[in-house]
């Protein structure tokens, strides 16, 4: 049986035809009737239900199990201990663990990111937004975690500028004045006018960092298109969902498409994308290829999740490191390179998101004043 089976059976999705499977699943043992109590006692249905499908598709396609008896452990073995199902880990490359390891804390509890950014206003005041604060102007509101821009019937001839700024361990939520949504990631900063000029280009720069753009279309802006750059790319669009990462310490940037149809410029060449594709620009060459992707591993993060299809430890460890504003070391050099795959939520606490890697890869790890060190 498959596990979004599961899923589907406690948001009451099942069909038919897939109810009697499940409940034949069910009834073969207590073993099973064990592991879907524990899955209602934990599991939470804030996610959207295809959602989790398309991610447990992708998870899915990584694993090869060699026999069944693999595949049911996999399924159907993932220790109980794990708080939330969508902390389950699969790993893809198991190490020896012939050798047990335990980790170490010192007395270091570190919290997930919260929504918190820093908006900084045309005349250079900053104001910090955070849960509990709020902050109303003329033209914009916020309840703290989300920021408004309200259109003005003002005739603009000059465009102010603000910046959104979201450090390590925050996300944000925009709404631009031409009704454009943007949600930042960690790290991450987004320059944009305070109003648009009606008929002109929409433009906003992503100074560095992750976005998610859904964007209003140009049919209700007397036909302006929306642009998206920075000092590598520009990518145009008349309304469209997409996700750009241009993080300063990688040297590819990625920019996915979910919905619609953009145009992505770099020094050399142009080219337009179609849904579920990404491009992939080397900001060093400006080499760049597209290729088709499942978007939801590109953009799960804004779902409040993270989504990690066969990838090393070290790449794992530097989006988790931009949430929860931590250092990471590897000592061990040895398991830098080892792949997981897997979906998280991101409302965990870090020993919770690094205890399914220590127990089913056998990695030790100590946490020692905001710092993750793999041994």
């Amino acid at each position: 049986m498959e596990f979004k089976l599961i899923i589907k059976k406690l948001n009451n999705k099942l069909t038919n035809q897939e109810e009697v499977i499940f409940n034949t699943w069910y009834n073969e043992s207590a073993k099973h009737k064990a592991y879907f109590d524990n899955v209602t006692e934990n599991y939470s249905k804030d996610l959207d239900i295809i959602d989790l499908e398309k991610g447990w598709n992708a998870i899915e396609r990584q694993i090869k199990p060699a026999s069944n008896t693999k595949k049911n452990y996999w399924k159907y073995a993932v220790a109980a201990s794990i708080v939330l199902l969508i902390s389950i880990i699969f790993i893809k490359n198991k190490r020896d663990t012939s050798q047990i390891v335990t980790p170490i804390i010192a007395n270091d509890i570190i919290e997930p990111g919260t929504n918190k950014a820093i908006l900084t206003l045309e005349d250079g005041t900053t104001i910090t937004l955070e849960k509990g604060q709020k902050y109303t102007s003329q033209n914009l509101r916020s309840n703290g975690e989300d920021l408004v821009y309200v259109a003005l019937n003002e005739k603009k001839v000059e465009i102010a500028y603000n910046y959104l700024t979201i450090p390590r361990g925050g996300q944000y939520h925009v709404k631009l004045s031409d009704g454009t949504e943007v949600w930042l990631n960690s790290e991450s900063q987004i320059k944009y006018p305070v109003a648009f000029i009606d008929g002109e280009p929409r433009q906003v720069e992503l100074v560095y960092g992750e976005a998610y753009f859904d964007v209003s279309p140009s049919t209700e802006h007397q036909g302006a298109t929306f642009k998206v750059f920075n000092k590598y790319q520009e990518v145009e669009v008349l309304g469209t969902e997409f996700n750009i990462k241009a993080y300063k310490d990688e040297d590819r940037m990625y920019t996915t498409l979910v919905e619609g149809k953009v145009s992505v410029f770099n020094e050399v060449k142009q080219d337009v994308l179609s849904p579920d594709q990404q491009y992939v620009l080397n900001v060093n060459t400006n080499e760049s290829q597209i290729k088709t992707v499942d978007v939801f591993n590109a953009t799960a993060w804004r779902k409040g999740v993270f989504s990690f299809e066969n990838m090393p430890l070290n790449k794992i460890m530097k989006v988790i490191s931009r949430w929860y504003d931590v250092e990471v070391i590897f000592v061990n050099a040895e398991v830098e390179n080892v792949t997981f795959n897997g979906i998280l939520r991101k409302n965990q606490k870090m020993e919770d998101i690094l205890q399914p890697i220590k127990t089913i890869n056998n990695i030790a790890y100590e946490i020692k004043n905001n710092t993750v060190i793999f041994r």
